[in-house]
């Protein structure tokens, strides 16, 4: 590596690192709570497929992510939230470092690797919390690594790779196991079309059938005349096929937009996704990796949670870019695609307009196509604008420069974060929860909680009417006859009375916030079933009473 080179990876690693902790947020996601205590309950317990923190009874419960929630509830154990906070920050380093170091590995270029992987952390900002996607989001754009590697060495250490990455998804967030597989599709696909843009599929029947006649009449050793017909009509044939490849040939190395490669490796590549398919048998969840995604398509648990839900391009500016600059390089450019890349663009972007929160996968995976088409218009235009850009950005001045570029980046992102606490106890029961634990009674008192701080409470020891864990709320995974999400939904909405749900779960109690639509109703109606305990400006816990 050249000095300039080595110069700018560090330079590009330092400030990548200082803007990925930026971006980091201080404040605790509700997920991170529920994910603690489940920590520990596997710690004590192990992975048992029983809920214990709900108190609606025979819960079973998959344990999605227990290895993630395992090592979290440990480092928590050990460090406290700061521990949370700082691991947090590490992992969302080394997937800065891993997108720009892929990307320069893959596209061969420093430079455009540099600010693309600046502009995908700021793109999925929202979704750098602690949570098991945080380390799944490093295994995708480890598995396009060694994909696009094994494909163009077929060294072993690369299958080996990914071999093991599905097993550690499978125990980390088995929500995405199958997508891992969606990542080797579009490889494949391109190599399927190859053979078929290879084939002149009606001639070749022709050659094997006048191969056949000829056999027949040199067995039979007659009518030598139309032997020699037959011989010399498979001739021209041949040599047309041959011609026809050859014209193909030429216009696969020159096309105009799209490039169709054949990579022999793929055939090994299907093999070792085979071999793949068979690691998520390597988990205590049983068949979870291979139904959960599928129970959970069965559900209405996606179209009720807001990640979930379809992408408007209009509200989402971050998305609309990154579309409108590849379509740019495309359109106005003469960089082409490889077929492979392309279906993989096309799939993630289908993937992300169906719910939103496949932007992650857009920006991580599309960040190494965007390089790729980068450097294809530079290899065009200007042979040397990378190593030129290194060149500049590696003298004083340009270090100056970046650093500040750098730095007042990272500070326009961590401006707002100076004050946060770990726990927002505006969007948190915080005092409301100190109030419970000292003045009621657990062992009979049934919370009707809302879903999104559910898990805090949790956390704090109180069983709960729901939480972010949906799936566990939902007949699709409990078998229960009663859809707990739903009469969730339904009551939070006011789609259905509320004090209906409460007698059907013959609730005692419910903590709410101060300006839900219930506590209105509830309080502008004087409702007598209702004796408020506590109130504070953001929670107000009432008793339900029979009248």
């Amino acid at each position: 590596m050249e000095k300039s080179n080595l110069k700018f990876t560090i330079l590009a690693l330092v400030l990548i690192a200082i803007v990925c902790i930026a971006l980091t947020p201080v404040t605790l996601q509700n997920d991170t709570f529920y994910t603690i205590k489940i920590g520990e309950h596997i710690a004590n317990y192990g992975v048992d497929m029983q809920d214990p923190f709900s108190w609606h009874e025979n819960l079973p419960y998959t344990y999605p992510h227990w290895l993630y929630d395992l090592i979290t509830y440990f480092v928590y154990t050990l460090f406290g939230f700061t521990g949370i906070y700082i691991s947090t920050c590490i992992l969302s380093v080394i997937l800065g470092w891993s997108i720009y170091l892929v990307n320069t590995k893959i596209a061969k270029n420093q430079f455009f690797s540099f600010f693309i992987t600046i502009g995908v952390m700021y793109v999925i900002r929202g979704y750098i919390t602690a949570r098991a996607q945080l380390v799944t989001f490093i295994l995708f754009i480890l598995t396009i690594f060694l994909i696009e590697k094994f494909l163009e060495t077929k060294k072993k250490r690369y299958a080996v790779g990914l071999i093991i990455i599905p097993i550690l998804i499978a125990n980390l967030h088995v929500a995405v196991f199958p997508f891992y597989f969606v990542l080797y599709l579009p490889y494949i696909a391109e190599y399927l079309i190859a053979i078929l843009a290879e084939t002149i599929l009606y001639k070749k029947v022709k050659i094997f059938l006048l191969k056949d006649k000829i056999k027949a009449l040199e067995k039979s050793q007659r009518n030598n005349e139309k032997l020699e017909k037959l011989q010399q009509k498979l001739k021209d044939l041949e040599e047309k096929v041959d011609k026809i490849k050859i014209k193909r040939t030429k216009e696969l190395q020159n096309p105009y937009k799209i490039k169709l490669v054949k990579n022999k490796n793929v055939k090994w590549l299907i093999l070792i996704m085979i071999i793949c398919l068979f690691t998520g048998l390597l988990t205590p969840l049983g068949d979870t990796p291979y139904t959960y995604l599928y129970k959970t398509m069965q559900g209405n648990t996606t179209q009720n949670i807001n990640e979930h839900l379809p992408m408007t391009l209009s509200s989402d500016v971050d998305a609309l870019c990154a579309i409108i600059l590849f379509l740019a390089v495309l359109t106005f450019t003469k960089a082409k695609i490889r077929l492979c890349d392309l279906f993989m663009i096309g799939g993630l972007a289908y993937l992300m307009l169906d719910s939103r929160r496949q932007i992650t996968m857009f920006a991580i995976i599309g960040s190494v196509i965007l390089g790729k088409l980068l450097m294809e218009m530079v290899r065009i235009y200007s042979k040397d604008l990378d190593k030129n850009a290194v060149k500049v950005l590696t003298n004083k001045i340009g270090i100056i420069l970046l650093t500040l570029v750098g730095l007042g980046l990272s500070y326009y992102f961590a401006k707002d974060k100076f004050n946060d606490t770990y726990i927002d106890e505006t969007a948190y029961p915080v005092a409301a929860c100190d109030y419970i634990l000292e003045n009621i009674d657990l062992g009979t008192a049934r919370f009707y909680n809302e879903y999104n701080y559910g898990s805090y409470m949790l956390f704090r020891g109180i069983p709960v009417f729901i939480d972010s864990r949906a799936d566990l709320y939902s007949p699709e995974f409990n078998g229960q006859a009663d859809d707990i999400f739903m009469d969730f939904i339904e009551t939070s909405s006011i789609g259905k009375f509320y004090e209906d749900i409460f007698e059907k779960y013959d609730i005692t109690h419910v903590i709410t916030y101060d300006n839900s639509k219930m506590n209105m109703i509830i309080t502008k109606t004087h409702d007598p079933h209702y004796k408020e305990l506590y109130k504070d400006d953001y929670f107000v816990i009432y008793e339900r009473v029979s009248q």
